[in-house]
């Protein structure tokens, strides 16, 4: 892949997410964006937060998720899409920080399956800590026909 075809790539995927409605609904940005590589943020607020005042756990499922589809992306010209096929996610301390990063990497590219490992930080005092990791399947498909 060229740079300039990649180039390309990351400006569609930025497109698509800016017009992703629950990206907007949770407040969650894409940060950054290289070859089989994604990082999601989202910043704390009272609305992404469950009743302990941690950041809830299907708020960091999700940045998981889309951070992992996201990533599956970078390695697929736009006549393709990726879809979440599966993923086991483990919770591993309470996010109880200022941010929350998701910072999704492809360990394994393939043809239509691609193995993605996610992991979720808090920074908490300016220090980033490992709240959750997942290991996530992306299926690859070719996009409908525009009707």
């Amino acid at each position: 892949m060229t740079v300039s075809d990649f180039s390309a790539i990351a400006a569609d995927i930025h497109k698509a997410v800016a017009a992703q409605g629950f990206m907007q609904l949770v407040g969650a940005k894409l940060d950054s964006l290289a070859p089989g590589e994604a990082v999601l943020i989202l910043d704390r607020r009272p609305e992404v937060l469950q009743h302990n005042g941690f950041f809830h756990g299907g708020v960091i499922a999700f940045l998981i998720d889309n951070g992992s589809t996201i990533a599956a992306g970078t390695m697929f010209d736009r006549t393709r899409m990726t879809l979440t096929a599966e993923y086991k996610l483990n919770f591993l301390a309470p996010a109880s920080g200022s941010r929350l990063i998701c910072r999704a990497k492809v360990l394994k590219p393939g043809r239509t399956l691609t193995v993605v490992e996610a992991k979720a930080y808090c920074l908490i005092e300016g220090e980033e800590k490992l709240v959750a990791a997942a290991l996530a399947t992306i299926a690859s498909a070719e996009r409908p026909k525009a009707a």
